[in-house]
């Protein structure tokens, strides 16, 4: 006689499709809202199609980048604020598109988790969808993993992938000179890197997540939880308007590194750190952590996430517009002759 035992399902091993289905359901609204010229299918389909030629290009390249937000989703997951880390995840892929010129057209995400919650995945999406819609990208497909075994209860991971296009021979950067001003756009504080040692800064300072933010209004939690700022829009209506020969986004190594990926060899930059304010959470962070200022500058943002280099002629004429467009627009500097990056000034 068998002691096999039968009639095990898959629900019992702790996957439940029944909730991915209603998942599914309840980011269809989310998703449509992000509908633009070129969506030709919405979520369901084993893949997902976009016509380049109904979003208006004739002779198109394309543009993908693929990322994540690092341990911010740790700060997420325990404070259970989930709403906004969706915004982080569109961010990080699509200010890197527009760094090429492109326009971005479409996103992809993939969240995976131990067991679905489908309230807590719901509003994670619906963060997605919102940095789509602000981007002006559509939300065209994605995947939900529920792995039992591999996440602890509660936890999850995310990646996003983004495409976007731009007509051939217009790429950037391009006709980066000596003498070109760099323009600064604030950033909204720490955005999605340098959280493991915003983690540990925390940590060290005797502080919890729920407890009176020291530099801001609220809790700390929801104040480093501030989702990673969208320059797509601007900064595309800056590119048609002329006169932009680079953009770098200022994410993991800072300007210190970021910069130099933008300009061509022979090329560096001197940077005023007396051109721009240090917002107040990394004053925080420097003095917590004894940080020295070319640690900080090399692990943050600083205060600038995305630094435009411009023809000098137009960089009056682009601030005026970036401003109008609603960023904090700072000259920050110059692009000279040389390698890398020479700061002068200091950070206050």
């Amino acid at each position: 006689m068998s002691n096999r035992r039968n009639g095990l399902s898959y629900s019992q091993a702790g996957v439940d499709i029944e909730a991915g289905n209603a998942l599914v359901e309840r980011i269809k609204p989310a998703a449509r809202a992000t509908g633009r010229p070129g969506v030709m299918a919405g979520l369901g389909g084993f893949g997902a199609l976009f016509d380049l030629k109904a979003a208006g290009y004739e002779d198109p390249v394309l543009v993908a980048a693929t990322d994540g937000v690092g341990t911010k989703l740790r700060i997420a997951i325990d404070t259970g604020v989930v709403d906004t880390i969706g915004i982080d995840l569109v961010a990080m892929c699509v200010n890197d598109l527009v760094c090429q010129g492109a326009e971005p057209l479409f996103f992809l995400d993939y969240f995976a988790t131990g067991k679905l919650d489908v309230d807590s995945a719901a509003r994670i999406v619906q963060g997605i969808a919102e940095g789509c819609k602000r981007s002006g990208c559509a939300l065209i497909g994605g995947e939900t993993a529920e792995m039992p075994g591999m996440y602890a209860p509660g936890d999850f991971d995310l990646a996003g992938f983004a495409v976007g296009a731009l007509e051939r021979g217009q790429a950037l950067p391009a006709g980066v000179a000596e003498g070109d001003v760099l323009l600064g756009l604030a950033s909204d504080g720490v955005h999605s890197n340098g959280y493991s040692l915003v983690r540990r800064v925390v940590e060290l300072s005797g502080l919890g997540w729920g407890d009176d933010c020291p530099f801001a209004e609220g809790t700390l939690g929801a104040a480093l939880l501030a989702p990673t700022r969208l320059y797509v829009k601007p900064a595309l209506a800056a590119v048609r308007a002329g006169g932009v020969h680079a953009l770098a986004h200022v994410t993991g190594g800072g300007i210190t590194e970021n910069l130099p990926r933008v300009l061509p060899e022979g090329m560096g930059a001197e940077v005023d750190l007396s051109g721009w304010p240090l917002p107040p959470v990394f004053a925080w962070l420097r003095a917590q952590a004894g940080l020295d200022e070319a640690e900080l500058l090399k692990t943050f943002n600083a205060g600038i996430g995305m630094v435009l280099a411009v023809d000098a002629a137009r960089a009056g004429e682009l601030s005026a517009l970036l401003a109008g467009a609603g960023e904090r627009v700072h000259r920050i500097g110059r692009v000279v002759a040389g390698e890398g990056v020479h700061y002068r000034g200091a950070l206050s």
